[in-house]
């Protein structure tokens, strides 16, 4: 096989996964990881990958890099509807407690199925509070739902309310289960999001919480973004759409993370 051929399948590969590690394509082309090292090098001054410990990662994946909701909305939705699903069985009783609702498209399809729940008998009321407009959007008039929006300076790109007050008010709710979104959520690194101000109220959201549930599907995984708010200790469970790479399994096993794959 050709060098040139060799890079060009290598690249679909990175797109496709999303990492591959040098081992594994070591093993697939039945040549050397300096061969490979090469090829990666190559591929990489041409924009077709970045280069990280150990493998390489679309180049796409700047630990800077975020996308917009309306952008995120679109993409794995049928993944994320899986994950919502199983993060709404997670809810024990409809009709009271309190859930907090982070930003993020796989909370906002959270939110469209609590929305679409029957309304309990009686004057209980599931609370529910979020910092994401898009989210409040959804359930401000739901039948049996009590909204608490935290308040402060709204990230167009996310729509999230940021900043120290909301950091603030956060810190002051005990919620019954947090729902937390996240960009990265890696072995070593733990969850990370690539704003520093996003961060510092989902560790806000973390710290607070009876229980934390992070929902992230498989693109997610094994990722690093600039900035970290949680470790994989400070997580209760994490829901998502494939089974984690063995390093970050057995990691996230570790910290003592229970694994749905919904």
């Amino acid at each position: 096989m050709f060098a040139e051929e060799r890079q060009q399948l290598i690249s679909a590969l990175v797109t496709e996964r999303g990492r591959v590690s040098v081992t594994e394509l070591a093993d697939r082309f039945s040549i050397t990881t300096e061969t490979v090292r090469r090829d990666l090098a190559a591929l990489e001054v041409s924009g077709n990958l970045r280069r990280v410990h150990g493998g390489a990662v679309p180049s796409d994946k700047l630990s800077t890099r975020e996308e917009s909701i309306q952008e995120r909305a679109i993409k794995r939705k049928a993944e994320k509807l899986r994950i919502a699903a199983a993060a709404l069985a997670m809810i024990p009783d409809f009709s009271s407690g309190s859930v907090l609702l982070d930003a993020g498209s796989t909370t906002e399809t959270l939110a469209d199925l609590l929305a679409q729940q029957p309304a309990a008998n009686g004057s209980d009321e599931l609370v529910v509070i979020t910092n994401a407009m898009p989210i409040a959007g959804k359930l401000s008039t739901v039948a049996g739902i009590s909204l608490q929006v935290l308040g402060g300076r709204v990230r167009g790109l996310t729509q999230a309310a940021v900043g120290q007050s909301t950091v603030e008010a956060a810190l002051r709710l005990r919620p019954d289960i947090a729902f937390i979104g996240t960009n990265g959520l890696h072995a070593g690194f733990g969850l990370s999001t690539p704003d520093p101000e996003e961060a510092a109220v989902k560790a806000a959201f973390v710290t607070s919480a009876r229980r934390v549930v992070a929902l992230a599907d498989s693109s997610k995984l094994d990722t690093e973004t600039l900035v970290q708010f949680a470790t994989l200790k400070d997580v209760d469970t994490l829901i998502t759409d494939n089974e984690p790479p063995a390093d970050l399994a057995a990691a996230l096993a570790e910290a003592g993370v229970d694994v749905v794959v919904a």
